[in-house]
């Protein structure tokens, strides 16, 4: 599943329709995860893009003078692709096209868990996908402090608490690993033993690798890629995930591989204690 580097990627990579007019929303079958918000080409058509935002692993897209908010998530396969003029023929899973003037903004999705919603308004976080979403890891809020509060007293694995989107958005397993294993602690210890020191080493290499990960491109592992087609590459600067048998970069210890709440846990049991 894209994760919150990937989204960001994304985002980056459409910042040129920002001020650009739509000239019409062509969808191709009734929805996706969720059926698609009705008459979104006669809400939008002719109207400019003002602005793209990332919430977590959500884009929003405004367009003011339709006094609200397209939201779009790509779910588990999803991919957004700026096609240029003479426009190819849509493939099999490129269900959506944004038309706009010698651009198009194709969203594919082959597994089809992708969605797009509408919030009317000037504020998107109040549509119930984003309201109880938990805290953006690389706004200034998400501090050592705030790691520290969330942690205290729960039994729950450390790697578990910062993957769930209920605390802390956008930190997939990729990166969930990766930042652990930089903070030397170990996925399966209890939140409440991890040190106060460690949590706060924890929150900086969860930043530091969102933003390596960003610089890469994101990860690209299945169907992602960028708007323009290629692909991401910070899955070839791991240091542990997806390295199960080979020698950890540090100190030559094998990288393991358990399981942890359904998901692979990859970790050196030398450097992560």
């Amino acid at each position: 599943m894209p994760e919150l580097p990937e989204v960001e990627v994304s985002r980056l990579g459409l910042l040129p329709l920002v001020g650009q007019r739509l000239i019409s929303f062509v969808a191709r079958r009734e929805g996706l995860r969720l059926p698609f918000p009705p008459n979104l080409d006669d809400r939008l058509g002719g109207l400019e893009l003002s602005e793209i935002r990332r919430c977590g692993k959500y884009m929003l897209f405004h367009w003011p003078k339709a006094k609200g908010w397209l939201i779009l998530h790509l779910g588990m396969s999803g991919s957004l692709r700026l096609v240029l003029s003479p426009f190819p023929e849509p493939l099999r899973h490129d269900h959506v096209d944004f038309v706009f003037p010698g651009v198009i903004l194709r969203f594919r999705d082959p597994r089809r868990f992708g969605l797009i919603a509408w919030q009317a308004g000037d504020d998107p976080i109040k549509h119930p996908l984003l309201a109880k979403l938990g805290m953006e890891p690389l706004s200034p809020e998400f501090t050592p402090e705030w790691l520290i509060r969330l942690a205290a007293g729960r039994k729950t694995p450390i790697k578990s608490l910062i993957m769930n989107a209920n605390f802390l958005v956008g930190v997939g397993n990729i990166y969930a690993a990766e930042s652990l294993y930089k903070a030397g602690i170990s996925p399966f210890r209890e939140a409440r033993k991890v040190k106060e020191e460690e949590l706060a080493a924890l929150a900086n290499a969860i930043g530091v690798t969102l933003n390596e990960a960003i610089a890469a491109g994101g990860s690209s592992l299945r169907d992602y890629v960028h708007s323009d087609g290629g692909a991401g590459s910070f899955q070839l600067q791991c240091a542990v995930y997806g390295r199960e048998g080979l020698p950890c970069v540090n100190c030559g210890t094998e990288i393991l591989r358990a399981p942890l709440a359904g998901r692979a846990s990859f970790y050196c049991p030398a450097c992560q204690s």
